[in-house]
């Protein structure tokens, strides 16, 4: 096992610029995802990490062990790809121990390690089968087996379950957790799934166009973005926005919906920071559509008039979505909670559950 530690990390194709200066640290034994859109740099990075992509310049650190002219076959890194790649001419018993074979380990050896991968993965019962008949969830565990058997400081998983079936990429974010706990490997996993992350994942890096916007547990993610790209892309119904404007009324701080007038308070502290940054005609409220709702009558706190235009029954939940002013709101609400299209509502909230960004940089302001 290993911590992993980029140092400034650039990738560059020609004139496209990959990753950006990308600093992290992995500790040893964590469970980290990168998480973003396509195209944003993740995989890109993953690759650096294995060796298998050579950095244009930064460094990157196994424990204190400088790696950037190891090759990757001498990483220890174990790898498994979204393409299972397994050899379907070959039992599963062969398929998990051909890295053992290649290495010349000893007969016995490699039967105690492929028994305990088995039943890790609970493929048993398969081990004497051909890998060629397996289902595609069953030859995605052949894979994962095939890099764990090999005992890797790092395990690196590039998007492995999503060629699964539903219901099987449920039971394997789960199970996937699980040996991470029981064999204490550092392991990244790549996704552009927030479930898969926020799920399983120790803390999450989240990529946008080769530049970290935020690195944080799953819970600090979620209630503490960073920028509006974040806020945007954890969650779903995602956060909703609200351009508004700071101002000042007997010295209460408010901001203003834009297009709207829909009035929001907002604590001493941020009204501070907003004056000291000059931002205040440039604002943009946040918040999530859990934390709404839509009642006949104001329900206490903070109370914006809208009228509904859509409502979306979704079995044990509703999403009810209105207009304020010019703006489209989502609001989450019980199952049984359908108001009628056209109905006016008061959409209340506590504000202190509210997020104030800087329109130009989206940046959070807390």
């Amino acid at each position: 096992m290993s911590s992993i530690r980029l140092d400034n990390l650039r990738k560059e194709f020609k004139e496209v610029v990959a990753v950006t200066s990308l600093t992290l640290e992995f500790a040893d034994g964590e469970f980290a995802a990168l998480l973003g859109p396509s195209g944003c740099g993740k995989s890109t990075t993953m690759n650096m990490i294995s060796g298998l992509e050579q950095q244009t310049s930064g460094d990157i650190y196994f424990g204190d062990k400088l790696v950037n002219d190891i090759p990757p076959g001498e990483r220890g890194v174990g790898f498994v790809f979204q393409n299972y790649a397994i050899f379907t001419h070959m039992s599963v018993a062969d398929n998990i121990s051909f890295g053992l074979k290649v290495h010349k380990v000893a007969p016995e050896a490699i039967r105690q390690k492929v028994n305990e991968v088995a039943e890790l993965l609970q493929l048993q019962k398969m081990l004497n089968q051909n890998a060629g008949r397996l289902s595609i969830n069953d030859m995605q565990k052949v894979a994962i087996g095939r890099s764990m058997v090999m005992e890797p400081r790092i395990f690196l998983l590039d998007e492995p379950f999503s060629n699964l079936d539903a219901s099987f990429r449920f039971y394997m974010r789960g199970e996937l957790k699980r040996i991470q706990r029981e064999t204490k490997q550092t392991m990244i996993y790549v996704t552009h799934d927030q479930v898969e992350a926020m799920s399983m994942a120790d803390r999450i890096a989240v990529m946008d166009f080769g530049n970290l916007q935020q690195f944080g547990t799953p819970d600090q993610i979620y209630n503490q973005p960073a920028n509006t790209f974040v806020a945007n892309f954890i969650g779903s119904p995602s956060m909703n926005f609200v351009d508004c404007a700071l101002r000042e009324e007997d010295g209460q701080g408010y901001l203003i919906q834009k297009g709207g007038e829909a009035k929001t308070p907002i604590d001493d502290k941020r009204m501070r920071l907003i004056q000291q940054k000059n931002v205040g005609d440039d604002l943009i409220l946040g918040i999530r559509p859990e934390y709404l709702s839509a009642r006949d009558q104001p329900n206490g706190g903070v109370a914006w008039s809208g009228e509904t235009y859509f409502v979306e029954p979704l079995g044990s939940k509703t999403i009810i979505h209105v207009h304020v002013g010019e703006d489209a709101l989502q609001i989450v609400a019980p199952a049984d909670d359908r108001p009628d299209i056209g109905a006016g509502q008061w959409i209340s909230f506590d504000p202190d559950y509210v997020h104030v960004f800087e329109t130009g940089s989206g940046e959070v302001i807390r």
